[in-house]
């Protein structure tokens, strides 16, 4: 059994790639160093010292920790910072910020290294002057360039990651669905109650601010139950999970109350900013899909399969039977018994475009 709740695993995912670029980068500049120096036991520029095998040990070390520092700030603080700015004025006020950072880090780099090349402590008189020669030589404008060239792809990365989802990306790396596969996953489409008098109350600006919000305010239970967002159509959510991960300890279902609960703790937020507070309905199907990469100018991976054209109907349901929750048979089937959630036979229902009747549940 996995001690990281999904929510932490993302934040490692999110995170490592900034610890794998910095060791890559700095490896690459290593060896490019090493091609160009040969021999020598020091640099030509500012005749400091130069061993290759303690610079390995040394810029691994640092690129590690300076990958590790500079991902968890960016994605626990730095990017919720931002969050409100452009693409690229985030990366440019963000790249502004770390030259500062670079700088204090190189400088406390040089001085570790040299104290470690002399056998001494910090109050040598030779190593303040090989730091002095350092960064007064075009070699450390060069080494800030590189580096923050280096975070650059880092933040790159991380901002693509977030617009077209980390899963999805990872996916296009390792080519799952380069070739179409089938699968079966869970889906709930989940919709905004009373949508249309929300947005003419609101007007369209307001409405979409509001939007905006209620989505940020959904991710992290989505997150927290292994789900992933499929797809934003206006103001519906299609989540979706493969069939072990939905079923485990129930997290599809615990994803909708998870949700309940995410906007009901912002309520007074919503009813100060826009005098409304969002509420929604779901309805919940499992069967087998067809996924794969699709698009020429622009590829995304896509679902196809009758599952989703009957979830988003059992979804379109929930007012005619006044609930806000509706689960196929199919999928109450499958899901762990004696958790705690009560499954109520609400009616049998003809779906329009399919010949069988489908059992729908609700919880009690």
């Amino acid at each position: 059994m996995s001690i990281l709740s999904p929510l932490k695993k993302r934040l490692i995912y999110r995170v490592t790639p900034f610890i794998i670029l910095f060791i890559i980068s700095s490896l690459i500049y290593l060896f490019l160093e090493k091609g160009i120096l040969g021999d020598a036991t020091h640099y030509p520029s500012t005749n400091n010292p130069y061993n290759f095998n303690n610079s390995i040990i040394i810029s691994i070390i640092s690129a590690c920790v300076f990958g590790l520092i500079i991902g968890s700030f960016e994605v626990l603080y730095f990017n919720k910072f931002f969050y409100s700015k452009s693409f690229l004025k985030k990366i440019i006020y963000k790249i502004a910020f770390y030259i500062v950072i670079v700088i204090i880090f190189l400088v406390s780099t040089a001085t570790i290294s040299f104290i470690v090349e002399f056998d001494t402590d910090l109050f040598d008189k030779n190593v303040w002057i090989n730091l002095r020669n350092f960064v007064t030589n075009i070699a450390f404008l060069s080494v800030i360039l590189y580096i923050i060239t280096t975070i650059g792809f880092s933040l790159f990365y991380l901002e693509v990651s977030d617009n077209i989802g980390q899963e999805v990306l990872f996916n296009f790396f390792t080519g799952k669905y380069h070739k179409p596969i089938e699968e079966e996953r869970i889906f709930m489409f989940l919709d905004m109650k009373s949508s249309t008098s929300i947005a003419e109350k609101l007007g369209h600006v307001k409405y979409f601010e509001m939007l905006a919000q209620y989505y940020a305010d959904l991710s992290n239970a989505i997150v927290e139950h292994a789900g992933i967002i499929y797809q934003y159509v206006g103001d519906e959510i299609v989540v979706s999970w493969s069939l072990d991960k939905g079923l485990k300890n129930n997290n599809c279902i615990h994803c909708f109350y998870s949700m309940q609960k995410a906007l009901k703790n912002q309520s007074t937020k919503y009813l100060e900013q826009f005098g409304v507070l969002p509420t929604f309905k779901a309805g919940f199907h499992c069967g087998m899909i067809t996924a794969g990469e699709i698009g020429t100018i622009k590829k995304v991976i896509v679902f196809t399969g009758d599952v989703l054209n009957t979830t988003a109907r059992i979804e379109g349901l929930c007012n005619t039977y006044g609930q806000v929750i509706l689960i196929s048979d199919c999928l109450v089937k499958k899901l762990e018994k004696n958790s705690g959630f009560t499954y109520k036979t609400v009616d049998k229902a003809s779906l329009r475009g399919k010949n069988e009747q489908i059992e729908l549940f609700t919880i009690v």
